[in-house]
């Protein structure tokens, strides 16, 4: 497990990100079972959003598909950082993102309301 942390950065995580083939999700999916792996994800995510931000044509279905992959992949204890940096920025790109991670009910499920 270690040694997908030491090869991972965040360019690499930018770019699976962006394409998301199987291989990717495999990948991304080892990378968030390792807690000392964290920053690396999360520096990824904010290059990946801050490049489609910057691209000339916004792929919203693009966007919004990877928010509800992370969102149904993540582990709980990532739930509330991927909501916070969907909630980082009010650029349509990450609007896009943040519809994704809310379709996917992640947070929810990790932290489900309180019953009064």
């Amino acid at each position: 497990m270690s040694n997908i942390a030491t090869i991972a950065n965040r360019d690499t995580v930018a770019d699976s990100l962006s394409g998301l083939t199987d291989e990717n999700q495999s990948w991304l999916g080892l990378l968030m079972q390792n807690p000392s792996a964290d920053e690396t994800l999360f520096d990824g995510l904010h290059l990946f959003l801050d490049r489609q931000a910057e691209a000339q044509f916004l792929n919203v279905l693009k966007l919004q598909r990877c928010g509800e992959w992370l969102g149904n992949s993540a582990p709980p204890r990532l739930q509330v950082r991927l909501m916070e940096a969907a909630k980082s920025s009010q650029h349509a790109a990450y609007t896009a993102f943040r519809e994704g991670l809310v379709s996917s009910g992640g947070l929810e499920r990790a932290y489900p309301k309180a019953r009064i």
